[in-house]
């Protein structure tokens, strides 16, 4: 079985990195498209099958000054908010299917 914990960016997904360190992730298959900030991106770029919430949380207290307690909660929902959207998903092995 695939590792449910540590999710995977939809390989169709684009990023557009706009000024100031914002970008948007843009899914061609759906249309849909997202706004996200500075931290936005950072996370977006460790969803790469090898990261899990806690880790990259780790990671983003390293990067970024004056994180908020609540900075787990806050990436796992954008983390789920992501997978509901179709923009991520979880890499299965060929057993899985």
């Amino acid at each position: 079985m695939g590792d449910k914990t540590k999710p995977i960016a939809n390989p169709l997904v684009v990023l557009r990195e706009e000024f100031d360190d914002w970008a948007i992730l843009f899914n061609p298959d759906t249309a849909d498209a997202v706004g996200i900030n500075p931290v936005g991106v950072a996370v977006w770029k460790l969803i790469d099958g090898h990261h899990n919430p806690e880790e990259i949380t780790a990671k983003i207290k390293k990067h970024f000054s004056e994180v908020p307690d609540s900075i787990i909660e806050d990436i796992k929902t954008f983390v789920k908010n992501l997978e509901e959207r179709g923009l991520i998903g979880y890499e299965l092995k060929s057993s899985d299917k």
